[in-house]
């Protein structure tokens, strides 16, 4: 394994990459709160033997020169094209697990000659592919204030379906609280961008943009809620996604939006993505 840095459209970009010759080049696509080290939990359960893969850091939690949310769809395709050329890549598998399944499906539909597969990890539990319905209840936690850093991570900990957060995992999700003059903690000081971005993506003609895709596809969809009891990308608006794609599968696995990379569904998210890629 590799950290390096790029310098594509005027940014330094942070990569993590794990070089394998003569395998396919899997790049994978983080979620809008998390960086390169997403998914290592999916490198610890083997994903690694299967593919070449390359792991970009997208905005700014992680070390990429790029200040946190501030850029659009279309300024991110063009930093992952540049990390393409700078591999030396003509074409990729290219997956993506919430914000990054957008992103993922945005340079699939946009620069069609790049991708020759696409993967859709949990398409944006949080935000819907084909609306905002569900990003009320993910807004409210977002803004919450915690008394205090202990009772924030309590109650993440005792969340519903939790096999997630543990001390290991704070350094990488929780890298950004705020503490308040007051003693109080807001864990993500980026609210006002998220919404931003949201909105944006809410805007965007998703349904028509999916059925654009002509690569062969697959949804893995996690099945049980979301860590703070939130839903996810629900059954019925899944296989709506799928269905608006002309070519493809669908695949659930056990645990929820985030222990489908670290936990519970892991190894079937592995699995699948392997036996997709043939």
């Amino acid at each position: 394994m590799t950290e390096q840095f790029i310098g594509t459209n005027g940014i330094k970009l942070h990569y993590i990459e794990y070089p394998a010759e003569n395998k396919p080049v899997l790049l994978l696509l983080h979620g809008l709160t998390a960086n390169a080290h997403a998914f290592d939990g999916l490198v610890a359960k083997g994903l690694d033997k299967y593919f070449h893969l390359v792991m970009p850091d997208l905005r700014g939690r992680g070390l990429s020169d790029k200040p946190a949310f501030n850029y659009s769809l279309a300024d991110h395709a063009r930093d992952i094209l540049g990390l393409m050329d700078h591999l030396g890549v003509r074409q990729v598998l290219l997956g993506g697990h919430s914000y990054g399944a957008f992103l993922s499906t945005y340079i699939a539909v946009y620069y069609p000659d790049r991708v020759r597969k696409l993967v859709i990890l949990d398409a944006a539990a949080e935000m819907n592919p084909n609306s905002l319905e569900m990003l009320g209840p993910t807004l409210g936690r977002l803004d919450k204030t915690y008394v205090s850093f202990d009772t924030y991570l309590d109650e993440m900990k005792a969340a519903p379906q939790n096999t997630f957060w543990d001390e290991s995992m704070f350094s990488y999700y929780h890298a950004d609280v705020q503490f308040k003059d007051d003693g109080t903690v807001n864990p993500y000081p980026n609210l006002a961008n998220i919404i931003r971005i949201a909105t944006g993506l809410g805007a965007e003609p998703w349904k028509e943009t999916f059925g654009k895709v002509k690569q062969p596809a697959i949804l893995i969809n996690a099945a049980d809620n979301y860590t703070m009891d939130e839903p996810l990308l629900p059954d019925f608006k899944a296989m709506e996604t799928v269905g608006l794609m002309p070519d493809c599968r669908y695949v659930k696995v056990d645990g929820n939006h985030q222990t489908m990379l670290y936990g519970a569904g892991a190894i079937q998210t592995v699995h699948a993505i392997a036996a997709f890629a043939g």
